[in-house]
């Protein structure tokens, strides 16, 4: 048998992706740890390597190829063709069979297997060929096939009933032409998510179209399921910037030597993640079964890249310094629009932050990253007047920021806690580098 090598689920998120090149060909020996192909995912361009040992078979999707499944089969390690094997079985059961046999009489060639296997085992019940199939590959023996191709079967439609679900002769010519089996359909429309909903007619307008990209089409279907299935609620406070404004200034004169530029994001990734550690209740994912806690605050960045957003994780970011945030944040950030990152750096996450303060949003409600419990909303950082602590009225540089919260698994009250506490820290930013 030849060995089948795979399209791989390269980060959590793949269903698809795009075979971009392969660096090898037919032919050519492998072994463990080469690199064969460079895949790109819905998040990075990532190098795939080989497993098994062998000699390239067939190669059976061309470099370039989008919407490539997970689990589809994509090039052959040399072995034993699955079809090769069973013909002088096949020729047996051509010739024993002139006429049409019923199930039990009309597949000598696959009882002599099964009897090889197992004398004493029962025939198995017949199953879907959606389920038995390998890959995109039906199990049918030769003839099989052959009579489905001059009868116009559909072999995805027909119920085997051989070995492990093998379509043999006398289900095919039981089969009605381009006819489903109802057990096939059902199992299709089990695995196959809801239909999405037809596509809006363009209208007669001069137009260009582009093609989805895989991250484009990621986004999509995880904030529709997010928006579908997680209750969000949403929090808003606004924030005094000037002491966190002043200390930045300060902390960058004496960083300048080591050629570290702190951001104010960079502060507010930091004061995120010590409030999660302050209000442990919102640093939680909420599970169909239960609820985890975490013990640490590692914060999923929202980058903007020319395909889409992507979320690095600025890991263990309530104990990492501030130059460290800094250095660690503008490297992720430059890998993700270069489409070079780990899948390690951008997934997991405990909660997530997005800042759109730099294009002067005031204020907005951004959508939870499953399967995560929150995200924080950064807005612009403006002159508002303010009523200041003695009670007078001035002017201060005011920030609004905006919780959303998985309300299965945070309580209005606890979202509530930590965006005081997110407040607090950012008003008297000395009290997050204690």
């Amino acid at each position: 048998m030849p060995i089948e090598i795979k399209m791989p689920a390269l980060s959590p998120t793949m269903e698809e992706g795009t075979l971009a090149k392969w660096l090898v060909k037919e032919g050519d020996e492998v072994k463990s740890g080469d690199i064969m192909a460079e895949i790109e995912t819905d998040k990075a361009t990532m190098e795939f390597e080989a497993v098994d040992e062998g000699r390239i078979a067939k190669i059976m999707v061309a470099e370039g190829t989008d919407g490539v499944k997970v689990g589809a089969v994509i090039a052959l390690l040399e072995g034993e063709d699955e079809e090769s094997a069973p013909q002088p079985a096949a020729k047996k059961e051509e010739a024993t069979a002139p006429a049409p046999l019923d199930a039990d009489h009309g597949k000598p060639a696959d009882a002599a297997v099964a009897k090889e296997e197992k004398p004493a085992a029962p025939a198995p019940a017949p199953t879907s060929a959606a389920a038995h199939q390998d890959g995109e590959r039906v199990k049918a023996s030769p003839l099989a096939r052959r009579i489905a191709a001059d009868k116009g079967v559909d072999l995805s439609g027909v119920t085997g009933s051989g070995p492990n679900g093998r379509i043999v002769k006398a289900d095919v010519e039981k089969a009605q032409p381009g006819a489903a089996a109802p057990a096939a359909a059902a199992a299709a429309s089990a695995e196959a998510p809801a239909a999405a909903p037809k596509p809006a007619q363009v209208p007669d307008i001069p137009h260009e179209t582009t093609k989805l990209s895989n991250m484009r089409k990621t986004i999509a279907r995880r904030l529709t399921e997010s928006k579908q299935q997680v209750p969000h609620i949403y929090l808003t406070v606004d924030v005094q910037l000037d002491k966190l404004l002043k200390l930045r200034g300060e902390l960058n004169a004496g960083l300048e030597s080591r050629g570290v530029k702190l951001s104010v994001n960079d502060l507010l990734i930091k004061a995120l993640a010590v409030s999660l550690i302050q209000v442990p209740k919102c640093n939680v994912m909420f599970t169909p079964d239960q609820l985890v806690s975490f013990h640490r605050a590692d914060i999923s960045v929202a980058v903007s890249t020319p395909e889409g957003l992507i979320t690095p994780v600025v890991t263990e970011a309530d104990s990492a310094s501030l130059s460290s945030i800094s250095t660690r944040m503008k490297d992720l950030a430059a890998r993700a629009r270069d489409k070079k990152l780990k899948p390690e750096e951008f997934t997991g996450g405990t909660a997530s932050l997005s800042n759109m303060g730099m294009f002067g949003i005031k204020q907005f409600e951004a959508v939870i990253n499953p399967p995560q419990g929150m995200i924080l909303a950064i807005g612009a950082g403006d002159k508002r007047p303010w009523v200041m602590p003695d009670g007078s009225l001035g002017v201060a540089s005011i920030m609004s920021a905006t919780g959303s919260f998985d309300h299965r698994a945070i309580d209005g009250a606890d979202g509530a806690q930590l965006m005081q506490a997110f407040k607090t820290l950012v008003e008297n930013p000395l009290s997050m580098l204690a």
